[in-house]
């Protein structure tokens, strides 16, 4: 018996050894659950990876009473807005003022208490590739050009994050400043579903986008601060999610997060009966204060992440309390608009009030 369950414990041992060595992406399960990528055929080891939490100790605890002591607690909506303006010819405006704009919420102006065109704000990046069978002709140039762009737009304090998408949602790599993690993370995104029949194919199982971009702003982008944009490199056509769209943008919008499509479609796909990739992409953009690029070449990939590193780099930051202190859950429209006629306002089209979760 106790030979037995020696060797049964050295298994799992080896097991999680191995796991780590060859470095296999992880399969996110939704609450961060999480397990050993496999691929079809091939057993999972249900061995969960738990995360240590770093307790604070008796002196750090001793601080933080003393500096809440007379110190009343208010519950605040500061309403932060990033803002990108562009003229009729689609250039970037970097020249205006705090009085060239004007704040509307559920169409109630709002008094613009904060105001910025210094973009210092950190910027948080979470990059998902699609990786189901119908990219299986990009995903090498998709990888090499994130490279590049991942060098180019993250500084200081930035981070980024690498899910791949396909049947499931896998996790690359976790929030880092670290490029050589990145670029480590990006090569090991694959084709993990056979190259399908087009979207007409309503049987098969494939790309799990909004489960995706649900777990994404969920579980991960809640915790973080400053600027939250997810990039997503797919032709937004979903095969089999259990969250709808509109879930994936509620998620995306109790984020704070912008979404940006880089709209990968193979032409054989993107004019067959039955695709919806466009309008869906489009949506969760306009939705959210994204665009969507189409790309239908390298050249297009390229010109597409040099238009989302400058709009990243030249946004406005507007921040307002809201008239409307109800924290009922309700959403509120917002617009925002510029005293100089002919001009494009990118913003995020509404919020959330406290008191509701998407989950």
């Amino acid at each position: 018996m106790l030979k037995t369950r020696f060797w049964a414990a050295a298994a799992v041992s080896i097991a999680i050894i191995i796991g780590c060595l060859t470095g296999v992406p992880q399969i996110w399960m939704q609450g961060t659950n999480w397990g050993f990528a496999v691929r079809a055929g091939e057993a999972r080891p249900q061995i969960p990876v738990q995360i240590p939490v770093k307790k604070p100790d008796a002196e750090q605890k001793k601080q933080q009473q003393q500096a809440n002591e007379g110190v009343t607690h208010v519950n605040v909506n500061l309403v932060r807005l990033y803002v990108t303006v562009r003229d009729h010819h689609g250039a970037i405006i970097q020249n205006l003022e705090k009085k060239d704009f004007r704040v509307f919420e559920d169409g109630k102006e709002q008094t613009i208490s904060f105001f910025s065109k210094d973009m210092t704000d950190p910027i948080t990046l979470a990059m998902l590739l699609d990786t189901s069978g119908s990219e299986e002709d990009f995903l090498g140039a998709e990888k090499e050009t994130a490279s590049r762009f991942l060098r180019d737009i993250l500084r200081k304090d930035d981070l980024a994050m690498l899910v791949s998408f396909d049947t499931q949602t896998n996790l690359l790599a976790d929030f880092t400043d670290n490029q050589q993690i990145l670029d480590a993370a990006l090569q090991k995104a694959e084709i993990n579903a056979p190259v399908s029949l087009g979207p007409t194919n309503l049987n098969q199982q494939g790309t799990v986008l909004y489960d995706a971009i649900y777990q994404v702003c969920l579980d991960k982008l809640p915790s973080e601060t400053g600027r939250k944009a997810l990039i997503i490199l797919t032709d937004a056509q979903d095969e089999g999610s259990n969250h709808s769209v509109q879930d994936a943008i509620l998620a995306a919008q109790q984020a704070n997060a912008v979404v940006h499509v880089l709209l990968v479609a193979d032409p054989q796909y993107a004019f067959s009966i039955g695709y919806i990739g466009r309008s869906i992409a489009q949506e969760m953009a306009t939705q959210t204060g994204g665009r969507v690029i189409a790309v239908r070449n390298d050249n297009d990939l390229d010109k597409a992440f040099e238009q989302i590193s400058q709009e990243l780099r030249s946004q406005y930051v507007i921040a307002y309390y809201p008239t409307n202190t109800a924290a009922n859950g309700a959403f509120r429209k917002i617009k925002v608009e510029t005293t100089t006629q002919g001009l494009r306002v990118l913003t995020r089209q509404g919020y959330y009030a406290p008191g509701r979760s998407a989950r």
